[in-house]
């Protein structure tokens, strides 16, 4: 489902600091993974995840996502191919404060332009499925730190995207809600299909997942 060709990623470039971020990066990931890229802080792993959503650009190389080059995309090409393709869980959770449970989870759908009545039942589906149904028409102010980023993975998972990409999803949680977190995570990978990509040096996700990739200084172990 992803293929990446000699990829290379700098900071700083040309300038004295200048720094490797990723570093002939080649590597395929196939449908239906549940993976993790470790390493220590500074490795790449963000990095590496942010390049194969398409949020950050690369310096060379290439970038396949179902057999289209995503690297040589525009801005905006890049944009719908995330909006329709991907899912994002991020660290902070980025939850629209002002919108409900129900209209977070919602959200993407939404801008997809499935109806209300196909948001509806995809959000008590998801939400069920997360465990926080009794929580639809509650603010993100009011949630613990575990339930808002099951409602992040439940907007990330919700419009069925090919594969979701989770920076640190459980940075902020104590270890009983990060062990609750990716036994969910990995049911719906097993439910639903859907890859799964992690960015992270967390040990229950290491003790999670079905593959590591490791990184050291921007390259590949």
């Amino acid at each position: 489902m992803i293929q990446l060709q000699n990829v290379h990623k700098y900071f700083f470039k040309d300038e004295p600091r200048e720094v490797h971020a990723l570093n002939d990066i080649n590597l395929t990931i196939e449908d239906g993974e549940f993976t993790l890229f470790s390493g220590p802080s500074g490795c790449g792993k963000t990095t590496l995840l942010n390049a194969i959503g398409a949020l950050d650009s690369i310096e060379s190389g290439k970038i396949f996502f179902n057999d289209k080059e995503i690297s040589s995309l525009s801005e905006e090409e890049r944009t719908t191919i995330r909006l329709n393709e991907m899912g994002f869980v991020f660290q902070a959770y980025n939850l629209v404060p002002v919108l409900s449970v129900e209209e977070n989870i919602g959200f993407i759908m939404k801008l997809r332009g499935f109806s209300d009545t196909q948001i509806r039942e995809r959000v008590l589906e998801v939400a069920s499925m997360l465990e926080i149904e009794n929580k639809l028409s509650s603010l993100p102010h009011a949630l613990s730190g575990g339930q808002q980023q099951r409602v992040a993975v439940a907007r990330a998972v919700a419009a069925k995207p090919k594969v979701i990409l989770a920076d640190e999803p459980t940075a902020n949680l104590d270890s009983k809600n990060s062990k609750a977190l990716m036994d969910m995570m990995r049911d719906l990978n097993e439910k639903e299909g859907v890859s799964i990509l992690f960015a992270s040096h967390d040990e229950y996700i290491l003790k999670s997942v079905r593959r590591v990739v490791k990184l050291s200084d921007g390259a590949l172990l």
